[in-house]
């Protein structure tokens, strides 16, 4: 700052001018930077319209006692008008706390957890060993990549499909076993294997983005390192734990991240495989839109809160999970 002595007034004067004002920065700002703004203006209204929006007004049927009977709805010529009202806080309580609340929220969102954490663990534990295999020098590793990236390749609803052929009673699986004389599981039917079906489902369908992330991952990682702590005398094992585990900190907490917001909210896998049918391997959000969509009356509000409740989950696993990242990034800096 330049502060200089007024000879008229024998004052000191600040030569920076008057002071701007929020109104005159944005001015400026506007005139400096209008074309940037300009180029985001387009994808602010798509995310206002198609996010922002949905998102504010499920909040607000979360807030009402919105179902079928009782919103607006045209019948013919005749329009009858929404007649729901505000409620508060009461779908919350009773989703949480109410009489049903373990048989409609808690038992799901425990089965949602494990089934999160296991499918993740698949993921990431098989994506990592196909990740290491086909790094090494091996004959053929191109149509190898190519066969192993096609579950990923092939849309979701074809693949959960082709699976639920091959779980039928007479599919292809248990017709296998029965040759075997093994027992033949009930996957479509009974309780434990519909959800030992949904993790089997689930994990052929997220292990090939969990290997081609990894495989990157590993191939950003200098050889010399290797070389080095093999001269050193690290073992195969030491090599992998100290050097390729560290050199994959920053791609795996990213991978990891991702396949548990995905998986949280996995809908096809669950819809396509069972439908309304399994009421027991529903997670969250199939059971969100069990709520909303597949019985009578439609319960909007129910549906809405569940959504809210999936929302604020998810920000607070994000939130605690980045921290726990770098925490354990300092301590190693350190």
């Amino acid at each position: 700052m330049t502060v200089a002595i007024d000879r008229a007034t024998g004052k000191r004067r600040d030569d920076r001018g008057p002071r701007s004002g929020p109104v005159q920065r944005l001015k400026r700002s506007w005139q400096k930077y209008w074309y940037a703004y300009a180029m985001i203006a387009p994808v602010v209204i798509v995310l206002g319209v198609l996010v922002l929006y949905p998102l504010a007004y499920g909040l607000y049927l979360t807030l009402t006692d919105a179902n079928s009977l009782n919103s607006a709805r045209t019948i013919g010529v005749n329009h009858i008008d929404a007649t729901y009202k505000f409620i508060g806080f009461d779908n919350y309580a009773e989703i949480l706390w109410g009489d049903l609340a373990y048989d409609r929220f808690w038992s799901h969102f425990i089965w949602t957890i494990f089934w999160t954490a296991a499918c993740v663990a698949l993921h990431y534990g098989i994506g990592l060993g196909l990740a290491l295999l086909l790094n090494q020098k091996l004959r053929g590793r191109t149509f190898y990549r190519l066969i192993l990236v096609l579950p990923w390749a092939v849309p979701t609803f074809v693949t959960v499909f082709g699976w639920r052929f091959m779980l039928a009673d007479g599919g292809i699986i248990n017709s296998f076993l029965d040759t075997l004389h093994l027992p033949t599981p009930l996957w479509l039917e009974d309780t434990f294997w519909q959800r030992f079906a949904a993790i089997m489902v689930n994990t052929w369908c997220g292990v090939p983005f969990m290997m081609v992330s990894l495989l990157g991952g590993l191939q950003s990682i200098d050889d010399s390192l290797y070389e080095a702590a093999e001269m050193d005398g690290a073992n195969a094992w030491q090599r992998f734990r100290h050097v390729t585990l560290p050199g994959l900190r920053s791609v795996s907490s990213t991978v990891v991240l991702l396949g548990v917001i995905w998986t949280f909210n996995q809908f096809a896998i669950i819809f396509l495989l069972f439908g309304n049918t399994a009421p027991d391997a529903q997670i969250l959000v199939t059971w969100a839109y069990f709520l909303g969509f597949g019985q009578q009356p439609r319960d909007f509000a129910q549906s809405a809160a569940y959504g809210i409740l999936l929302l604020g989950i998810l920000i607070v696993f994000t939130s605690f999970y980045r921290r726990w990242l770098n925490r354990n990034e300092q301590q190693l800096a350190i």
